[in-house]
């Protein structure tokens, strides 16, 4: 394709490029030579189940390998023990070699639910860093001063309240920019958050030789809750290996405005459907439903999502519960957790029922069955939780 067609197939749903015409240059180049750039995006598999906040990056690198450029899966399965110190208010414990290795075995296996497998090439970092020396990781260390990692906010926040940072940490960035040396990496893909480590491996490569990689990063996608980056720590997460069911009621719960960046950065609708939701020509339930529908069927197949669908349907439009639900907002609570809220509604005597109502199952939030007790729920929007097949409130936190 056209070098500039594929920029603007590139640009959509992206934060930012480091640089435009950079990355104009570089795809010139490789239409002339015939030859597809090489796109890097890296994963430390510290949690066993990728989310849809994973899928952001994975479906950006989709749109380099359908223009027919060269996707470099990197699973950090060295950075991972490390840990990697972004957002983090204190110093990360690190995981063990097993942990990691049985990580990344399911997160190898899930992205490619959205990535061509015989086009994808899949490199773990332990592979060279395993075999780097004492020697070459102090060659490496001198590469950077201890002023330049200062320069991050997160490093530079802990420091100034007195809190530690562990050596290794410094070493987080370091390592990831390495990656981009090794691979040879035209453009590396990451999060807003990760732009400090991103543009690390774009000095690296200067530093030794190499054409620096252009950045580009994408948003990050909150979670149900609609404050929080999803994750799996904070309950708020859609997980892709989650029952169809889950699946399809937890986008159901998401609240209109989250709706439309989740059309942006997760569908595969034309820009012109997407436009149409935005300027609500479209009933924001039909847009919500056409949207868990089309996530639900591409992690599990057309069958489970009409299936999901029509549970969903059965529940809530032919209103399969009843018709007066006691409201319940709660105005001073120590926290927005699940087990709070089912206590405060009434529906357990304690929190540690409350705990075991959510492991055996018993729970929903917008018909969406809760599977985290850390789960959080968001602030100042009424949710629907059911306990059982006869128990609901209505809830909102104050």
């Amino acid at each position: 394709m056209e070098p500039r067609k594929q920029l603007e197939i590139i640009r959509r749903g992206v934060a930012g490029i480091i640089s435009e015409e950079e990355l104009l240059k570089k795809l010139e180049g490789s239409v002339k030579a015939g030859k597809p750039l090489r796109v890097k995006a890296g994963f430390d598999p510290t949690a066993p189940d990728l989310h849809l906040g994973h899928t952001v990056l994975i479906r950006k690198l989709k749109d380099f390998q359908d223009l027919g450029h060269q996707v470099l899966l990197l699973i950090g399965d060295f950075t991972g023990m490390i840990g990697d110190p972004t957002g983090k208010n204190e110093t990360r414990k690190p995981l063990t070699a097993e942990e990691v290795k049985v990580n990344a075995r399911t997160y190898t296996r899930q992205a490619f639910k959205i990535l061509d497998e015989s086009r994808t090439e899949v490199v773990f970092n332990s592979e060279w860093m395993g075999r780097l020396g004492s020697v070459d990781m102090i060659n490496l260390a001198s590469r950077y001063t201890v002023a330049r990692m200062l320069e991050r906010d997160d490093f530079q926040k802990r420091y100034s309240d007195g809190r530690p940072i562990a050596i290794h940490e410094f070493i987080y960035p370091l390592i990831q920019g390495y990656d981009s040396v090794v691979l040879k990496a035209d453009v590396e893909l990451g999060g807003t958050d990760q732009l400090f480590n991103l543009l690390v491996g774009r000095e690296l490569q200067k530093e030794m030789g190499q054409e620096p990689q252009v950045v580009i990063t994408t948003p990050l996608l909150e979670g149900t809750d609609g404050v929080q980056k999803m994750s799996k720590s904070l309950g708020n997460y859609i997980g892709i290996t989650e029952p169809p069911g889950e699946i399809f009621g937890k986008v159901m719960s998401i609240s209109d405005e989250l709706m439309i960046k989740y059309y942006e950065l997760l569908s595969g609708a034309p820009a012109e459907r997407v436009g149409e939701i935005k300027a609500g020509r479209v009933h924001p339930r039909d847009a919500k439903e056409s949207l868990a529908r089309e996530l639900t069927a591409r992690y599990w197949g057309e069958a489970e999502a009409d299936k999901a669908s029509a549970d969903f349907r059965a529940l809530f439009t032919r209103k399969e519960i009843p018709e007066d639900i006691e409201a319940v907002e709660i105005r001073e609570y120590p926290n927005r957790g699940i087990l709070t809220a089912i206590k405060c509604a009434g529906l357990a005597a304690t929190t540690s029922e409350a705990r075991r109502l959510v492991e055996q199952g018993g729970v929903r939030v917008d018909g969406a069955k809760v599977t985290d007790w850390k789960m959080e729920l968001p602030e100042g929007r009424q949710v629907l939780i059911q306990v059982g097949k006869r128990f609901f409130r209505k809830v909102s936190f104050a």
